[in-house]
């Protein structure tokens, strides 16, 4: 591998960039996904960026279950981002349409119809494990860039979910601000 290409791998894991889709969620995590780029989490720092065309991204992330009437959406923006790329199932609905399982609006979850990189479970999912399913998905991107790979069936990977409790992290964070 030359020189650009080591760099460009480089950088693709450094500075990932986000096209954020909604594909029929209730905002729950949509606004996780936002408050990930606040300065309380401060992803924005480590590089990661939300576009606003998928032609400028390189990782898309996807939230809610897939509607019959969002399918060709979904398809048509996953097939926008350029190549290589990686997808990011944010949430419970888009890995099994979760409480919404029976519902005949919905054409299933989410992995039938593109190909998911990432899973991070969670309803909706803490603003950390959706910045740690991002860094999988970069680590993902600079690997197929490096062997100059397009996506396809590969095996998905989950995003564990922190096991503190919220309680925990509000005690510790009273106790840091009082120091």
């Amino acid at each position: 591998m030359n020189l650009w290409n080591r760099l460009m791998c480089h950088c693709r894991r450094r500075s990932p960039w986000l096209f954020h889709m909604n594909s029929g969620s209730c905002n729950g995590c949509d606004i996780e996904l936002v408050a990930s780029l606040t300065p309380r989490y401060d992803a924005e720092q480590l590089g990661v960026r939300l576009e606003g065309s998928p032609r400028h991204a390189d990782i898309l992330c996807i939230t809610g279950p897939v509607t019959n009437k969002a399918v060709h959406a979904v398809q048509t923006v996953y097939e926008q981002v350029c190549g290589p790329k990686a997808v990011v199932a944010i949430g419970s609905c888009p890995a099994t349409t979760n409480v919404f399982i029976d519902s005949r609006t919905l054409a299933g979850p989410l992995n039938k119809h593109i190909p998911v990189d990432v899973f991070v479970p969670g309803c909706p999912p803490r603003p950390d494990a959706i910045i740690a399913g991002v860094a999988k998905a970069a680590g993902i991107l600079a690997d197929r860039a490096a062997n100059r790979q397009e996506a396809g069936p590969s095996t998905p990977v989950a995003i564990a979910i922190s096991a503190q409790d919220d309680n925990q992290v509000e005690r510790r964070n009273i106790r840091e601000a009082s120091l």
